[in-house]
């Protein structure tokens, strides 16, 4: 149900939307639903992250650095880096926090 509530979401935000799939004491898994053109604004990890795009694709942009990934590519996001992930298409991605 959380998939389907994020998707019904989006469909009226103007920004990305995430929800917890599931979590634990030294872990979470977020669901992110993007519309094409959103952005997941500049922020940073602060435990190890992996984000996993499961439909769409997106950019993950560090500083200088545009890394495009597509539907089941995954990126390990560095540590304490400034980052921001842009939607190039309608998207749904899992965050992996832990």
């Amino acid at each position: 149900m959380l998939i389907k509530e994020i998707l019904t979401e989006i469909e009226t935000s103007t920004h990305p939307v995430a929800k917890a799939l599931h979590k634990g004491e030294h872990f979470k898994v977020l669901v992110i639903g993007f519309k094409n053109g959103m952005v997941l604004k500049e922020h940073k990890a602060h435990v190890p992250s992996k984000l996993t795009v499961m439909d769409g694709s997106v950019e993950y942009r560090q500083g200088d650095d545009i890394v495009l990934l597509h539907k089941h590519d995954s990126f390990d996001i560095p540590v304490e880096e400034v980052h921001s992930v842009w939607a190039k298409e309608d998207s749904l991605c899992l965050l992996t926090q832990g």
